[in-house]
């Protein structure tokens, strides 16, 4: 019972990280300490894309739905879950680099818009002091 427990918080963790990557730099529009945060996940959630690689939560959850009596499963944790969700078929390395690309090119769009309120709020405190 445990075991299950923890592969489904490991599987929200998962999901509320993949969420963060996509949109957390519209968050840091509103709370400019967000980018601390953001950036390293958001950079490391673009390389696991870009590479290929297979997120270490994917095999942590496997393991504890293992340990849990459940089965795991081979595929990584966007083909298993959130693939069937946006497209039908199969992932393959293409679209794998477009979901990189699209998660990138909406965070450069957030933090363009965080600069660019931070410029323009720089220099109406600028303003306000002559």
């Amino acid at each position: 019972m445990i075991y299950r427990a923890l592969a489904e918080l490991t599987l929200a963790t998962h999901a509320v990280f993949i969420a963060f990557v996509v949109i957390g730099g519209f968050l840091a529009i509103r709370v400019r300490r967000v980018a601390w945060f953001h950036i390293p996940c958001a950079i490391w959630g673009a390389l696991i894309e870009f590479a290929g690689w297979t997120c270490p939560l994917t095999p942590l959850e496997n393991v504890l739905r293992r340990a849990g009596g459940e089965a795991g499963y081979n595929e990584g944790f966007i083909e298993r879950y959130l693939l069937p969700l946006i497209y039908p078929g199969d992932l393959t390395r293409e679209l794998q680099f477009l979901l990189g690309a699209l998660a990138v090119g909406l965070n450069l769009i957030a933090y363009w818009l965080v600069f660019r309120r931070g410029a323009k709020t720089q220099a109406s405190t600028e303003s306000r002091l002559f």
